[in-house]
């Protein structure tokens, strides 16, 4: 009786110090998450639950990787089964030897039992994935084996437990504990005092570990396990990657963007906390595949690194406890000045086509901790992240729809360009040449803004009318700046246009109306510029009562769909072109009569498909077409890999790495098309240009979706006079 008594306040005591201890944790992270700025979260979780139960509870997004999402679910749901079999071996601790009034108690123990093995099988396949195949992607050394033991650990003290207590209590062996008897019979002929001494020993080892683990996992990657849920449930249930809209006429505002960590929102920096550095991001992402410094992955750990650090001299509160386990002094920068050139990642081919490799190792060499350095002194831009790594990203959001947790990286890339051109002025040359172009002129070139027009006139036999010449038109046409001026994009412009006059579609054109959409100001972080031309265009929207918009351009169709509504657009239905054709092939008003022999690979834009789930339509087209035969690349759909040109980089040069469009046409060339096939005119430059310098453009032509049905439709894609055509290439996109 005595020694129960004495155990009861030991484990009282235990268990009182270790949810002290990990309430303190939590909130000394909740303190620095403080530290961001205010966010409106009541709303953000309404309406999505069913998403919601099947990210949490289905793993949907973990099941991308089939074997490490069976394996994390196995993990997953074994700790659920598990938590009632701790609940149980504490009962049996403190009540020496009975048991919760489990109904099939038995059948628990047996579930209990295989849900131990297979959990360590489980984790012994992460170590396996780790250590044995080496995945580019997953971080080794001490900090993730920790996990490993702890739950080695875990799993081995309740299988003790159980075969020490079936000698102590003298329990016959049995097929409902095939484990526990097992190592039982091991140990049989030990007297049933020292089978008890051995229960408690494994059994307060069990304790002590599990409330070390609870302890350690708020100071860890396995955050995750709390956040994670928390983050899901107040994702953004905005249109997928829609930019936050800036009060630029805010007179209390001290900067705009994101220039200090304490810039980002408080729901930014719970994403910090929610990362599980599975690296999923960085494997899909074009920019580390191609050998560019970005890392999805390390964007987010490095800010959490950054924002743990600089919370810590703020709140004057250690992250680490105990407070002795802090031996840590400095902070983590990049291990080269601000000011110096960063250090460019070596590409290597001999993987594959992509290869994420040099940009790991790029970021395992230069994210160091700085004995010398304090938090306060580290900047955000060039000592936390470089400007190289911020320029490189294209925006394609494909590390936001691998990540299990629901991160969101774009959103925080582009802040961070805010800060840099809106407060410091600094973009690359040949974005800055652009941005002045498209504020002179309306378009990337510089081009005559009265020439926007012009295409119209080369179009064979058929009136392009603007809105003055067909005010009662059912759709705006929308053409863009790539289908206005640039000549290979024209003849998209062209084929679609003869494709809705064939169709019986009363359609106009705002001609030289029309302005630029301002996605790519928007993109590369000019603000400014993009709310000027969007309430232009949306001023001539009013002017001519449009109520239905069409455009053949997936950066266009998502600005005016999505965000353009922040600004005033309203009950205005805007369609991308393939979505139109789908339609009226559908409805039978566009016969694809002609046969096109062609093995088509279709490339899906990133700004048509992971921003508006548009897969379907355009491969309908296709498949409408007789002749066409459909190949999918290996990397499609959501999974598909960017073309390059996103984010604004259609404007800008690479200086890093392997080109972006050639590995995407690598990966096209693989299953041996004849015709690669895309619906966004930023696509098919980067496409077309990837063919010519893997000087396949002979043998593997490059068309739009719009283009290719007109072919059938017509039997010829002449859309032209007999003009020569002279393409306008954009800089950096050769």
């Amino acid at each position: 009786m005595t020694w129960q008594l004495i155990n009861l306040v030991l484990f009282l005591t235990a268990t009182g110090l270790g949810l002290y201890l990990f309430a303190v944790v939590v909130h000394r992270r909740y303190s620095y998450l403080r530290l961001g700025k205010s966010v409106e979260l009541r709303q953000r979780g309404m309406g999505r639950a069913a998403e919601y139960l099947s990210e949490v509870f289905g793993q949907k997004k973990l099941l991308k990787d089939p074997r490490s999402g069976l394996m994390h679910i196995v993990i997953f749901y074994g700790f659920i089964i598990l938590q009632f079999g701790a609940l149980d071996l504490i009962v049996k601790g403190l009540a020496k030897g009975r048991h919760l009034p489990l109904p099939a108690y038995e059948s628990f123990g047996l579930l209990q039992e295989i849900t131990v093995l297979l959990i360590l099988l489980a984790m012994g396949y992460a170590f396996y994935r780790r250590y044995g195949e080496k995945l580019s992607r997953l971080k080794r050394g001490w900090k993730p084996s920790i996990v490993v033991m702890f739950i080695y650990s875990l799993m081995l003290t309740v299988l003790f437990s159980l075969a020490f207590e079936r000698l102590w209590l003298g329990l016959e062996p049995s097929g409902y504990a095939p484990i526990s008897s097992l190592i039982a019979a091991a140990f049989a002929g030990i007297p049933q005092s020292s089978a008890a001494i051995f229960f408690y020993l494994f059994w307060w080892l069990h304790l002590i570990i599990l409330l070390s683990f609870l302890v350690y996992v708020p100071q860890s990657k396995h955050f995750h396990i709390i956040t994670a849920p928390i983050n899901l449930w107040l994702r953004r249930s905005e249109p997928a990657g829609r930019l936050k809209k800036l009060d630029l006429e805010d007179e209390e505002a001290e900067s705009f963007g994101a220039g200090r960590i304490e810039d980002f929102t408080q729901k930014q920096m719970l994403d910090f906390y929610a990362c599980v550095e599975c690296g999923r991001c960085t494997n899909a992402c074009p920019a580390s595949n191609t050998g560019k410094p970005l890392s999805p992955m390390h964007l987010i750990t490095k800010l959490r690194d950054h924002l743990q650090e600089k919370g810590t001299v703020i709140t004057g509160k250690s992250p680490q406890v105990p407070a002795f386990a802090n031996s840590m002094h400095g902070a983590h920068a990049l291990e080269f000045a601000p000011a110096a050139e960063p250090l460019q990642p070596v590409w290597c081919d001999e993987a594959g086509i992509t290869n994420i490799a040099p940009t790991m190792d790029w970021h395992k060499a230069t994210w160091r901790l700085q004995d010398q350095s304090s938090p306060e002194d580290i900047a955000l831009i060039g000592g936390v992240m470089t400007e190289e790594e911020i320029w490189s990203c294209t925006t394609c959001r494909n590390c936001e729809d691998q990540c299990p947790v629901g991160n969101e990286h774009v959103d925080k890339i582009i802040d961070l360009r805010r800060h840099l051109v809106l407060m410091e002025g600094r973009l690359p040359q040949e974005g800055q040449r652009a941005m002045m172009n498209i504020e002179r002129q309306g378009n990337p070139w510089g081009l005559s803004r009265t020439d926007r027009a012009n295409w119209t006139g080369e179009v064979e036999g058929i009136s392009v009318p603007t809105v003055g010449e067909n005010p009662k038109f059912e759709y705006l046409f929308f053409v863009g700046s790539m289908g206005s001026y640039d000549q290979r994009s024209r003849k998209i412009s062209k084929a679609f246009v003869r494709l809705l006059h064939e169709a019986g579609v009363s359609f106009a054109i705002l001609g030289n109306e029309e302005r630029n959409s301002g996605d790519t100001p928007r993109r590369l972080g000019n603000e400014l510029l993009y709310q000027q031309l969007c309430q232009e265009n949306i001023a001539s929207f009013r002017k001519y009562g449009v109520r239905k918009i069409v455009t053949a351009c997936p950066h266009t169709f998502n600005t005016l769909k999505n965000e353009y509504p922040d600004f005033g657009l309203e009950e205005v239905d805007v369609l991308h072109h393939t979505q139109l054709l789908s339609r009226l092939v559908t409805e039978g008003r566009l016969i694809p009569r002609h046969e096109v022999n062609e093995r088509i690979t279709y490339h899906d834009s990133c700004y048509l498909g992971r921003y508006n789930n548009v897969y379907e339509e355009p491969r309908a087209v296709l498949r409408a077409i007789p002749g066409v035969q459909l190949v999918e690349m290996e990397r499609s759909r959501e999974n598909g890999m960017c073309c390059g040109a996103g984010g604004g980089l259609m404007w800008m040069e690479e200086n890093s790495g392997k080109r972006v469009n050639v590995a995407r046409t690598e990966q096209a060339l693989k299953v041996n098309p004849s015709l690669i096939s895309s619906a966004c005119p930023y696509c098919l430059t980067m496409l077309e240009d990837g063919t010519k310098l893997k000087e396949a453009d002979d043998t593997v032509k490059t068309k739009d979706v719009a283009e290719i049905l007109a072919l059938s439709v017509f039997g010829s894609d002449t859309a032209v006079t007999g003009q020569t055509e002279m393409m306008i290439v954009p800089e950096g996109s050769i």
